[in-house]
This record gives structure tokens, C-alpha cells and sequence, in this order.
């Protein structure tokens, strides 16, 4: 209650406002207008400016590039045969940039070195009033639509060359300019486009997928109603990732937010609404500098059935990477993905999928109940990974999803405790509150490894709510007999597949 109405009341009746803005505002749109070429080639009313920044002195602006001056391309250095990054900044309380800003041009350069890293400047029209900020991304739009046609026409560039990264209202910026150009830019990524005023906004006022040859989408604060939510909740992109279900991040509770506050002044105050936010940023700026450790996300219809470990697929571009390196899948329609990660970078985290049944001499159901699991590999181990299983019942098949920030490598053992509740139940009292156990099936998201595990000892375990922990091993038998099964269809059949009856 106290984090949620910490952000409402920070837009409070500017949410509601916002579309009348977007509706009552009386400039022209190219849409509107008789001719639909003139506009473009119009460089008077352009009030944004364009900074080539570089890897040198990342966090100033050197440099302008100005419409309609060819000179100023060769006098920044521009490097007609690199790559372009062009970066739009979002709302600013402060009309100042914020501190992402140069972290994401330092990145960019640290993983393309010859890159040309260009700085939307819409500082004077961000900093309005939200309602106002908001209706000014068409005008900011049409600004860099009008630059990068310039700047293509101009040196022949090509545009598959040019990636323009959006935050917040900027990832609807980039999604108007990338609307209003006459040949579709390469790349458009979303960080967390902005939410209030958007979410039922047609697709010429909004990020989408017709914006671009190819868009991706990270999705990190949608906690709240629709148009009520820091981060629009509907996917815009052909690729739209939901981080954490995209809600809320992991670290960005009050708890640790006042802690960040305590720690390194009162500037850091604005982070209490912005964390999940501008997680967005960060998640990319990761999948930039840390090469060796790309977060993988997985295609999934709901949050609800990935937490149940439902989705760990990458048949058929089920999967994809987050961020820099993702895979350009276009599809009819917009794919959601999901995936856990860390609370600082790298945020990488390794996903498994749990299934057991569960038997019991009598009927029981247990709601919300702790676990403790730990994974032991080839690599290493992973130790009490704590999570809340929604219901254990008797004579029912359980899965979940668990997660690791280690690699552990090839899973060999893993351990399993039943935690008591934190409260008292008058059900501990008369019910056994235990199952048994005879093995344990898991699925590796990121290896798409499948393996069972049985009782280390024994034929079958008592789970018990409290007990001693249940330790279950590799089944090699279960491994032999797979390949044995497969080595006779091939002798049988020519094929390891198993062959139809019919």
C-alpha cells in the first residue's frame, strides 16, 4: 500500500488529465497536414538537439549535430561506415539528465567501440508539467524523424545501421519517429515506455511494431491499474520482455530504497518511484558490457504459468536473449516473455523447472506453504533457495519454478526441506502434514537439460512440514534406460523415433 500510493500520488491527477492533453493540443501533426513531404525537409521548428557524445567524455556534450548544417556532421566526427545509437531521455523533474544517461553511452561504446552514440536533448519540453511532457512526444518525435531522414539523405546511410533506444516517454518518441519516417529504421528498443496516457492510445501516438523493422520491448514497472502504472502494461514490440513478471523488480523495496538513501544522500530520493522503472536501462546496460552472461527469457502466456515453471521451451524461438543481443523474431503478433533475475548486475539467474507427486494416506491440502531446496552440481552448489509453493494437496503433481544466480553447472543432488509457517496452524495439530515421495523430475531453462531424480535412499521419503531435509540423486538407470530405449527404435525402425502403429 505504501510503495503504490507513493507513486500515485506522485502523478496524482496528472494521470487523468494526460488524455485530454494528447486530445486538446493544437499543433499540427504530419498526419493532419496537406502535404506529407515538406514537413520533413522543414528544419526551422526543430527544437531538440542532437549531441554526439564520445567514448572519451561520455557525460557531456560536446558536440551538436544541427539539421540542415551538413558541416557539423564532419565537424563532430561522425563516422558515416559505424553503427548509430541514438538514446531519447524520458520526463525529468529536474531538467537535467539523469545519471543513466552516461552509463548507457559508456556502455554502447564499451561494447561497439566505433559507434556513433548520439543524445536526444528534449530536456526544455521533458520537464513540463507529466500531461504537458506527454503531448509534447509527438512534437519530439518529429524532431529526430526529421533528423535521422536528414542525416540518411544527407550521407547516404543506411538504415539498417541506425538503433534508437527510448525510456519511458522516450520509447514513444522513438516510436512516432520511427512512424513518420519514409523508410523504417532498423531498430527501436523500449525501456519501460511510459504507461499513464499511453495504454489506450492508438499506434501512431505510441511505440508499436509497424515503428521499426524490428522492436523490443523491456517491461519493468506495470504494478498498478492500466494507465495507472509507471510502465504501460500491453506489449508494443514484436518482443515484449516482462522482467520479474514486470511489476516489480527485485531490491527495489522500500526497505532497501531507504537504505540506498541513507547510505548516499537525499538525491537518491526519487528512486523510491523510479527503481523499478529505470530497471529497464540497467537490464539492457547488462546485457551490453556482460557478454559472458546473457539473461534468457522465455515465451509464456502468463506470469502466473511461468512461476509454475510451465515455460521453459526453445523450440520454435520460445526463448530469446534479453537486451543487445536478443534474436530479431518478427511474428503476426506481439510475443510476451518472462524471466527472473538478480537484484544488481550481472542479473542473470538460471531457471529450473520442479515437478513431484505427492501421495498420502489421507486427504490434505496445505495453502502457501515454505520451502527450502538446495542444488548441488558439477560446478558448484546453490543453498537454500527459499520459495512459497502455492498448495501441496495429496495425490497431485506439483511444479514450480526455482532459480539460481550460480551456475551450478550439470545438476547432480538436490535437497529439499518442508519449513514450518511463520504462524500457528490448528491443523498441525491433529494432520500428519507430510507426503510421500518417489522422485523428482527437473528441466533446465538455459541448457533445456531433463533429468530425473529418485530418493537417494530407498524406494520412496516422507516429506514432513518441519522434518529433516529429503535428499534426492541423479538417476543414472533412468539416463540408461532412455538411451537403451533409443539405441532399440534405431535397430528396430532405423530411427531413434519411436514409429507409429497404425
Amino acid at each position: 500500500m505504501g510503495k503504490q500510493s507513493i507513486y500515485i500520488l506522485f502523478f496524482g491527477v496528472c494521470f487523468i488529465k494526460t488524455c485530454a492533453s494528447f486530445s486538446n493540443t493544437t499543433e499540427a501533426t504530419p498526419s493532419s497536414t496537406g502535404n506529407t513531404t515538406s514537413w520533413i525537409e522543414n528544419f526551422s521548428d526543430i527544437e531538440s538537439k542532437f549531441s554526439l557524445r564520445t567514448a572519451d567524455t561520455p557525460d557531456e556534450d560536446m558536440c551538436y549535430i544541427i539539421p540542415g548544417q551538413p558541416d557539423t556532421i564532419a565537424g563532430c566526427d561522425f563516422k558515416r561506415d559505424s553503427q548509430t545509437f541514438v538514446v531519447i531521455h524520458g520526463w525529468t523533474v529536474t531538467g537535467m539528465y539523469e545519471s543513466w544517461v552516461v552509463k548507457l553511452v559508456k556502455a554502447l561504446y564499451e561494447r561497439e567501440p566505433a559507434a556513433n552514440v548520439l543524445v536526444v536533448d528534449w530536456l526544455a519540453r521533458a520537464q513540463q508539467h507529466y500531461p504537458t511532457s506527454a503531448a509534447y512526444t509527438k512534437l519530439v518525435g518529429r524532431d529526430v524523424a526529421k533528423f535521422v531522414s536528414w542525416l540518411q539523405a544527407e550521407l547516404k546511410y543506411p538504415w539498417e545501421k541506425i538503433h534508437v533506444l527510448g525510456y519511458s516517454l522516450g520509447a514513444h518518441v522513438a516510436g512516432i519517429a520511427g512512424f513518420l519516417t519514409k523508410q523504417r529504421i532498423s531498430r527501436i528498443t523500449g525501456l519501460d515506455p511510459a504507461g499513464p496516457g499511453f495504454e489506450y492510445a492508438d499506434d501512431q501516438s505510441t511505440l508499436s511494431p509497424d515503428d521499426a523493422e524490428f522492436v523490443d520491448v523491456l517491461h519493468t514497472n506495470t504494478r498498478g491499474s492500466p494507465d495507472r502504472s509507471i510502465g504501460i502494461q500491453r506489449p508494443v514490440g514484436h518482443v515484449d520482455i516482462y522482467p520479474n513478471g514486470g511489476t516489480f523488480q527485485p531490491g527495489c523495496d522500500l526497505q532497501n530504497t531507504v537504505m540506498m538513501i541513507a547510505t548516499s544522500g537525499f538525491h537518491y530520493m526519487d528512486q523510491i518511484v523510479k527503481c523499478s522503472h529505470e530497471r529497464s536501462i540497467h537490464l539492457f546496460i547488462d546485457s551490453l558490457v556482460n557478454q559472458e552472461k546473457q539473461s534468457l527469457a522465455f515465451r509464456c502466456g502468463t506470469k502466473e504459468a511461468f512461476n509454475n515453471g510451465l515455460c521453459l521451451s526453445c523450440r520454435k524461438n520460445r526463448c530469446n536473449k534479453l537486451g543487445y543481443e536478443v534474436s530479431k523474431v518478427r511474428s503476426r503478433r506481439s510475443v510476451r516473455m518472462f524471466l527472473k533475475t538478480r537484484e544488481a548486475m550481472p542479473f542473470k539467474v538460471f531457471h529450473y523447472q520442479v515437478k513431484l507427486h505427492l501421495f498420502s494416506q489421507q486427504n490434505q491440502t496445505f495453502i502457501e506453504q515454505p520451502i527450502k531446496i538446495t542444488l548441488l552440481g558439477t560446478n558448484g552448489v546453490k543453498e537454500d533457495i527459499a520459495l512459497v509453493v502455492p498448495q501441496l494437496s495429496t495425490n497431485s503433481t506439483i511444479s514450480f519454478l526455482l532459480t539460481s544466480d550460480v551456475d551450478i553447472g550439470d545438476l547432480l543432488m538436490v535437497k529439499m526441506v518442508w519449513e514450518k509457517d511463520s504462524f500457528l496452524s490448528l491443523s498441525s495439530w491433529w494432520s500428519s502434514s507430510s507426503f510421500l515421495v518417489r522422485k523428482m523430475r527437473i528441466k533446465a531453462g538455459e541448457t533445456q537439460a531433463r533429468a530425473v531424480f529418485t530418493v537417494k535412499q530407498g524406494d520412496i521419503v516422507h516429506l514432513v512440514k518441519g522434518g529433516e531435509e529429503i535428499v534426492f540423486v541423479k538417476s543414472e538407470e533412468d539416463e540408461a534406460s532412455r538411451k537403451q530405449r533409443r539405441m532399440h527404435r534405431l535397430k528396430m525402425y532405423g530411427s531413434s523415433f519411436k514409429q507409429s502403429t497404425m
